[in-house]
C-alpha cells in the first residue's frame, strides 16, 4: 500500500501546479480577503479532495493540465464550506490551529467563504464545460442542504443511523464524488467508468467522514488537531454515539442523551468512556473498512496503472488514519 507522502510524490509536478493555479485565483484587492484565504488554504489541511480529482484523472490516462484547475475549483468550495462550518459550530481549533473566525472574527470568515464560493464559479465559467458547471453547481447546493440537516439534527438523541448517513453523504461524500466526476469528464471517459467513479467518490467519502466520527473519541487531541468529544460537545450525533444509544444500560443512555441535548455536559469525560465501552468503536471502524472495500471494488473499470493503486491506497489511508 501506498503512504499518502508516496501518493503527493506520484502526482508532484501536478500538485504543484495546482497550487500553484490556487495562489493566483486567491489574489484580490481586497487585503483581508487575501489574508484570511492563505490563512486558510496554508493551515496544514492534506487537501484530498484536489488530490482525489488529479489521481483520477490520471489513472483514465488524461494527459492534459485542465484537471489542475478543476481540482482547485474543488479545494476552494471545500474551503468555503470550512470557513462557514467553523462560524455555525463556533469551532476554536481546527487542524491544530485557531480557526479562522478565531482569528478574524465570524463576520470576516463568513464574507470570505463567499469569496471563495463565488471565484470557484468563476473558474467553472472559465473551464467552458457545462457538464462540470452542473456537476459543481449541484454539489455544492448538496452540500449546503447537508449543513442544513446537520443543524436540524443538532441536539437531538433520536437521529437514525439512516438519517446520519444521509448528512455525510450531503456533507462530505457529495464533493468526493463531484471530483471524481469532473476527473472522469475531463479525461472523457465513458459513461459507464464515470458512474462507477461517482461510486468511488461516494463510498471513499463515506469511509472518510466515518473514521473521522470515530477519531473524535479514540484519537490523541494533539494528533487531531482538535479537542476530544468536540462533535458531542456540540450536539452532534454521529454512528459511534448512535450505536452506543442503542446497546447501553438506561442510566448510561439517560446521560448520552442529556450530553446530546445540553451539549458541553459536565461528565463528557464518563461519557466519552461509556461510548468507548459500548463497541461503539468498532461497530463504526467496521462500517468505515465496508464503505472503503466497496470503493475499491468500484476501480475494477480502470486499468492497472500506479494511479490505480493510488486509489486503491487511498481507501485504506481513509480508514486508518490518526488525524
Amino acid at each position: 500500500m501506498l503512504s499518502l507522502k508516496q501518493i503527493q510524490q506520484l502526482l508532484n509536478h501536478d500538485i504543484e501546479q495546482n497550487h500553484q493555479v490556487i495562489i493566483n485565483q486567491l489574489s484580490s484587492d481586497v487585503v483581508l480577503i487575501n489574508q484570511i484565504s492563505h490563512y486558510i488554504i496554508h493551515s496544514g489541511g492534506k487537501r484530498l479532495r484536489p488530490l482525489l480529482l488529479m489521481l483520477v484523472a490520471r489513472a483514465l490516462a488524461y494527459k492534459g493540465q485542465a484537471h489542475t484547475k478543476a481540482a482547485a475549483i474543488i479545494e476552494f468550495i471545500h474551503t468555503a464550506t470550512l470557513l462557514h462550518d467553523d462560524v455555525v459550530d463556533e469551532s476554536a481549533l481546527r487542524r491544530g490551529k485557531d480557526t479562522a473566525n478565531n482569528v478574524f472574527g465570524n463576520a470576516a470568515s463568513v464574507l470570505t467563504g463567499d469569496f471563495l464560493y463565488s471565484r470557484a464559479f468563476q473558474m467553472m465559467v472559465e473551464l467552458d464545460q457545462m457538464k462540470i458547471m452542473q456537476i459543481l453547481a449541484n454539489a455544492t447546493n448538496k452540500i449546503a442542504e447537508g449543513e442544513v440537516l446537520q443543524l436540524l439534527n443538532c441536539n437531538n438523541p433520536d437521529i437514525t443511523e439512516t438519517q446520519y448517513m444521509e448528512v455525510i453523504y450531503c456533507k462530505t461524500a457529495k464533493l468526493f464524488e463531484a471530483a471524481c466526476d469532473v476527473a472522469s469528464i475531463i479525461a472523457d471517459a465513458p459513461t459507464s467508468t464515470q458512474h462507477a467513479l461517482r461510486q468511488y467518490g461516494i463510498h471513499l467519502g463515506n469511509a472518510f467522514q466515518i473514521a473521522d466520527d470515530v477519531l473524535d473519541y479514540t484519537a490523541d487531541s494533539n494528533t487531531l488537531g482538535k479537542n476530544i468529544g468536540d462533535d458531542l460537545a456540540e450536539g452532534k450525533v454521529t454512528l459511534p454515539v448512535i450505536y452506543a444509544l442503542q446497546g447501553s444500560l438506561d442510566k448510561e443512555k439517560a446521560l448520552i442523551r442529556e450530553a446530546i441535548e445540553q451539549g458541553h455536559h459536565p461528565e463528557m469525560d464518563k461519557i466519552i468512556q461509556i461510548i468507548n465501552q459500548s463497541g461503539a468503536i468498532e461497530y463504526a471502524t467496521q462500517k468505515a473498512q465496508q464503505s472503503a472495500k466497496l470503493a475499491i471494488e468500484a476501480l475494477i473499470v480502470l486499468s492497472d496503472s500506479v494511479y490505480k493503486d493510488a486509489l486503491i491506497s487511498l481507501a485504506h489511508i481513509a480508514v486508518e488514519r490518526t488525524h
